[in-house]
């Protein structure tokens, strides 16, 4: 039930998160992207998740673009374009990838 002050107070928006796992920032943020039509280009891997992850890179890309990433020199992976915005590409991988891949480019010692 509303009262006659609650018209006065503030109300922060609500945070609306869309992914089925929890990202994680990298540790090693070298990645290489291609997409058919272009030269493979560098980009900066921002997180990253079994199912996805979020770059910056100069090359624009379109929703729903496939493109291939090769994360850290190691495991490549396909991947769509989901969306785009500032410099930023945020992707989901057609398959997941692994754990320990996640682990490797996430892990931080303190």
């Amino acid at each position: 039930m509303a009262t006659h002050f609650s018209q006065f107070r503030a109300v922060t928006p609500a945070l609306v998160e869309n992914r089925r796992v929890e990202r994680y920032p990298v540790t090693v943020t070298r990645a290489v992207v291609s997409k058919p039509g272009i030269a493979p280009v560098e980009a900066t891997l921002h997180d990253l998740s079994i199912y996805g992850c979020r770059f910056a890179t100069a090359v624009e890309f379109t929703a729903e673009e496939q493109l291939t990433l090769q994360l850290d020199g190691r495991e490549t992976v396909e991947a769509t374009v989901v969306w785009c915005k500032d410099g930023f590409v945020g992707c989901r991988f057609a398959a997941a990838v692994s754990r320990s891949l996640v682990r490797d480019l996430t892990l931080t010692i303190r």
